[in-house]
């Protein structure tokens, strides 16, 4: 059986893997209302503190995978003890990982980050046959899925949305007539995402049509709400003016949906450790208490409000210039990209389709505004993080059984 001193460092070593969740992803979600200048860095970092909190916590999944994605099997590990000790190992390797991206000003995926310290771990504690190989080539796939996907639905949306409402001399006449659909499309999209892409959906155990059916007639009603309290508040019908509240919506939501699902990369080993410390026995999915949800939703909020700004200003200003109507593009391609890839069983990774959407609304206006430097810094980050999670988590390992 496990002491109680392991089960409370392991909390710690929950508590702050969630604080760089937090730190990293909330990029992700909150750097292109920062760099268009929808929000401001203050107003970005209370809101994203505040959703994700309720995202990880009221929606976060109460049963949840102990390995993550399933690369190993906990059979492939010889004891009780050992699994156990991979899994702390393979907490704080991830977490360092993140850490060092996070200081550097990287986005990197934490998802790929805990996967790769559980590759590492397996590795040394089992050998190479524990580990599901063709997992990790999915993940690896998602290296170019997620951001060719969403680069190529930004490029072509932005082109949209500039040929129809930026160019036109009459652009407020035409963004007061038409941007009701984009509120539609935009609220089908999170309403659709939230029961299809978060753990709300398996409690509302919906069908497809069904789900489709409620996520229109929501999405028309809110169509008509909001549009409705725009066209009466709103005086300049400029589209970078009413983009920006359609922004701020989609960030939001990018936020509440990554507090839901991300907060499992910080609870799923310690829920499994949990597990092991209550019962004696090793599964490969654990009961995640309400205690254990909030160690992980107050991590990321921490995360966020102390270091969640380093990653925004990469996202936000160093790669290209971005407007409301850039960055709405942005959220809602990253959006899009991760709703319809995840549906049809493709690997996305949410921090990867957010820098290819920055990417393709940057060539939308040419390959001169885009910093290609910077791009290059990101793309050799990812190829990093598999590795280097899983020597950090491999040495971690070694460290505890001498201990």
């Amino acid at each position: 059986m496990l002491s109680t001193y392991f089960l409370i460092v392991a909390a710690v070593a929950g508590f702050y893997m969630a604080f760089n969740i937090g730190a990293n992803d909330s990029a992700n979600s909150m750097a292109s209302a920062v760099g268009s200048r929808a929000l401001t860095f203050r107003q970005a970092i209370i809101i994203a503190s505040v959703v994700e909190f309720v995202g990880a916590y009221f929606v976060g999944s109460h049963v949840t995978q102990t390995i993550r994605k399933g690369v190993i099997s906990p059979q492939g590990f010889a004891s009780i003890q050992i699994f156990s000790t991979a899994l702390l190992a393979a907490i704080l390797g991830a977490a360092m990982w993140v850490f060092i991206a996070t200081w550097k000003e990287m986005p990197v995926s934490t998802t790929h980050s805990i996967v790769g310290a559980i590759i590492g771990v397996g590795i040394v504690a089992g050998g190479v046959r524990v580990v599901s190989w063709d997992k990790v080539w999915q993940i690896v796939l998602s290296w170019v899925v997620s951001p060719l996907f969403s680069g190529i639905f930004s490029f072509f949306i932005f082109r949209m949305i500039n040929a129809y409402f930026i160019i036109p001399d009459n652009r407020e006449a035409v963004t007061k007539k038409h941007f009701p659909i984009f509120i539609f499309f935009t609220f089908f999209i999170v309403f659709m995402s939230v029961i299809f892409k978060t753990p709300v959906g398996n409690k509302l155990n919906l069908s497809v049509s069904s789900g489709i059916a409620y996520c229109i007639l929501s999405s028309t009603l809110m169509m008509i709400i909001i549009g409705r309290i725009i066209t009466v508040t709103v005086k300049d019908f400029h589209p970078e003016t009413v983009f920006r509240y359609l922004q701020i919506l989609t960030s939001s939501y990018l936020a509440f949906a990554h507090g839901a699902n991300d907060v499992a990369n910080a609870i799923g080993p310690i829920s499994g450790i949990y597990s092991i410390y209550k019962t004696g026995t090793i599964a490969e999915h654990a009961e995640v208490p309400g205690f254990i949800l909030a160690i992980g939703g107050i991590g990321i909020s921490a995360g966020i409000i102390l270091l969640g700004y380093k990653v925004m200003k990469t996202l936000g200003y160093r790669i290209t210039e971005l407007t409301n109507t850039r960055g709405f593009t942005i959220d809602f391609s990253a959006a899009t990209t991760v709703l319809v890839a995840s549906k049809m069983g493709l690997p996305v990774s949410t921090t990867h389709a957010v820098v290819g959407a920055i990417v393709g609304v940057g060539l939308a206006r040419g390959l001169e505004a885009l910093d290609m430097k910077v791009v290059r810094d990101i793309m050799y980050a990812w190829l990093l993080t598999l590795p280097a999670a899983a020597v950090f988590a491999a040495a971690i390992f070694y460290l505890i059984k001498m201990i």
